[in-house]
């Protein structure tokens, strides 16, 4: 058991920053957010105010090993980021690269069906509804280039 401070704790797949306080550094975990990690912090009687360099091996170990299997966690359903999971059927929180693989395996899915949402994200636009009229243009030209035919002319 270590006691010394820890500047970068390495949890999930992930390097989280030591120096920060508890909540907000397992809210830099994918799937993990501020509600999440005080709701885990609070069921297993940590204070939210330590910073995570300052935790014990054993106590990360046991947050790393109750955000894998959080199950077991008691969590009511609207803090569960997979309710009725199209796999398994059942309420499960996925966290880390298990809710990127999962994401990535639904947007496939969608696509593989032709379906709208499918369509659309294979295309880069916007999936839920949103208007495209002025926004949704990232990495797209905007605006009619100028030819150099109309730029001589300009000049005389």
């Amino acid at each position: 058991m270590s006691t010394e401070f820890k500047f970068i704790v390495r949890m999930l797949g992930k390097d989280l920053n030591g120096s920060r306080k508890v909540i907000q550094a397992l809210s830099k975990l994918k799937g993990v957010g501020d509600n999440l990690a005080h709701y885990l912090l609070i069921s297993m009687h940590i204070d939210s105010k330590a910073r995570l360099g300052a935790l014990t091996d054993d106590q990360i170990s046991e947050i790393e090993k109750r955000l894998k299997n959080s199950s077991n966690l008691g969590l009511p359903d609207y803090m569960i980021n997979r309710r009725k999971d199209l796999a398994s059927g059942s309420n499960i929180h996925l966290v880390g690269s298990d809710l990127e693989f999962s994401l990535r395996t639904d947007r496939e899915r969608e696509k593989s069906m032709a379906s709208w949402r499918g369509v659309r994200s294979s295309l880069g636009l916007k999936v839920r509804g949103q208007r495209t009229r002025t926004s949704g243009r990232k990495g797209k030209t905007i605006g009619v280039k100028k030819s150099t035919l109309a730029r001589s002319s300009e000049k005389k």
